[in-house]
C-alpha cells in the first residue's frame, strides 16, 4: 500500500471544524485573521451528518485524511493560531504554519487539501503542484473566474495531478454506479438530462456528459443577491456537440437522466431510482427497478473526495468524479447562461472567448 503525506490549508468548517463542533452563525470578513470559532471538542466522535447504519463518516478534509491508513496527516496551515493549536491537539501534528506558501515549500506534501476561501484557491493549487503535490483537493467553489479555473486545470493536467474540487453529492459512490448503468445501456440511449440549475458549486449533471457543451440559452436570471452571490437563478438549456440536451429548470430533481428505454432520477432525500421499459401483461410499461447498491446516503463529505484522488493515484480512476475539468465546465456554462439571460435569451456559443468572466459567491466563500 502506497503511503502519502497530507496537509490541510485552511482550518475552517470544511478544513476541520465540522467534525469537532456544531455549526454556528459566524459572520466575518474573508480577510480576517481571527474568525469566530465555536467551542471545540478534540475528542469528539460526532460527524456533521448522521450516516444510516454506521457511526458516521468524516465531513472535514482533516478528518478524512486522518482516517485513511495510507495517508499520514503531517501539516496544517491557517492564519488563526488557535485553530492551529486545536488541529495539533486533535491529530498530533507538530508542523504548523500561519503561511500556506511556507508550508508547501517546507513540507512538500503528497496530498494537499485547500480549504481556504475562493480568493486564493487558484494560486495555492498551482503552488501545490509546483512543490510536488501528487493529488489536490479543494473546497467549493473552485474559483471565481474562468482564467483561474483554466490555470488550475492546466497546471494539474501537465503534472498528471488529480484535482477534486468540492465535496458534493457527485463524489458519492452511487454516482459511479449510475454512470456505469448508463454505460451498460440499462436505460437505453440518453436523450436528455434535467437538473435544477447549472450550479457550478454542485454540478451533478456534468459528470454524465461525454461531449463538450456547444451552446446555451437562458432566461429569468435575477440581480446579485444581498448575500453577495451572483450565481445563475433562472432556467435554461444546454446542447452538447453530440446533440444531447441538458435542461435547467426550477423544481427539477437533483438530476434526471432520461433514456430511450428508461430513466434514472436522483433526489437528495430519497437517493436514486431506476425505471426501465418492460413487457407486462398490460403491455409495455415503465417499471421501477430496485437500485443496485450502493444507494446514496449522507454524508457526502471530504471522505469521498479523498477516495477518488487515491483511486486516481492507484490507476483505478481516470479523474475524480468532481474533477477540476468538470467543475470548470459547469462554471463556464453557468456564466454563459447569465450572459444569455442578460441578452433576452440569445444563444451563447461555447467556449467563451473572455476568460476574465466569473461569478461572485456568498460572503463566506
Amino acid at each position: 500500500m502506497s503511503q502519502y503525506r497530507a496537509a490541510v490549508i485552511g482550518l475552517g468548517w470544511m478544513g476541520m471544524l465540522y467534525d469537532l463542533a456544531s455549526r454556528i452563525p459566524d459572520r466575518f470578513e474573508v480577510d480576517d485573521i481571527k474568525r469566530p470559532t465555536p467551542t471545540l471538542d478534540i475528542h469528539r466522535k460526532f460527524y456533521h451528518h448522521e450516516h444510516p447504519g454506521d457511526s458516521g463518516l468524516p465531513t472535514s478534509y482533516a478528518e478524512a485524511c486522518w482516517d485513511r491508513p495510507e495517508v499520514r496527516l503531517v501539516a496544517g496551515a491557517d492564519r488563526d493560531e488557535n485553530r492551529l493549536r486545536v488541529f495539533s491537539e486533535r491529530y498530533g501534528v507538530q508542523q504548523l504554519y500561519t503561511d500556506a506558501v511556507e508550508m508547501l515549500s517546507q513540507e512538500r506534501p503528497d496530498i494537499v487539501a485547500i480549504c481556504t476561501n475562493t480568493k486564493h484557491r487558484s494560486d495555492l493549487t498551482c503552488l501545490a503542484v509546483e512543490y510536488g503535490a501528487k493529488g489536490i483537493l479543494t473546497e467549493k467553489p473552485m474559483a471565481h473566474t474562468l482564467a483561474e479555473a483554466d490555470r488550475m486545470v492546466q497546471s494539474c493536467a501537465e503534472a498528471d495531478v488529480p484535482l477534486c474540487c468540492g465535496s458534493i453529492t457527485t463524489t458519492h459512490p452511487s454516482f459511479a454506479q449510475a454512470r456505469k448503468l448508463v454505460q451498460d445501456g440499462r436505460i437505453g440511449e440518453i436523450v436528455s438530462i434535467e437538473a435544477g440549475g447549472p450550479f457550478a458549486q454542485h454540478q451533478n449533471w456534468s459528470y454524465f456528459l461525454d461531449s463538450p457543451p456547444l451552446w446555451v440559452v437562458g432566461t429569468g436570471d435575477t440581480p446579485r443577491r444581498e448575500s453577495g452571490s451572483s450565481e445563475f437563478t433562472g432556467t435554461g438549456m444546454l446542447v452538447t456537440a453530440d446533440g444531447l440536451t441538458v435542461h435547467f429548470r426550477h423544481g427539477a430533481p437533483g438530476i434526471r437522466l432520461s433514456g430511450s428505454s428508461g430513466e434514472m432520477v436522483f433526489n437528495y432525500q430519497s437517493g436514486w431510482e431506476l425505471w426501465q421499459d418492460m413487457e407486462t401483461p398490460d403491455g409495455q410499461q415503465r417499471v421501477k427497478i430496485p437500485w443496485p447498491k450502493p444507494q446514496f446516503a449522507s454524508p457526502y463529505g471530504a471522505v469521498y473526495c479523498l477516495a477518488d484522488v487515491l483511486d486516481c493515484l492507484a490507476g483505478e480512476l481516470d479523474q475524480p468524479k468532481s474533477s477540476g475539468r468538470r467543475v470548470a465546465l459547469a462554471l463556464e456554462v453557468e456564466i454563459a447562461l447569465k450572459q444569455s439571460s442578460a441578452q433576452k435569451g440569445a444563444r451563447i456559443n461555447l467556449p467563451l472567448a473572455d476568460r476574465s468572466l466569473g461569478l461572485n459567491y456568498d460572503w463566506f466563500r
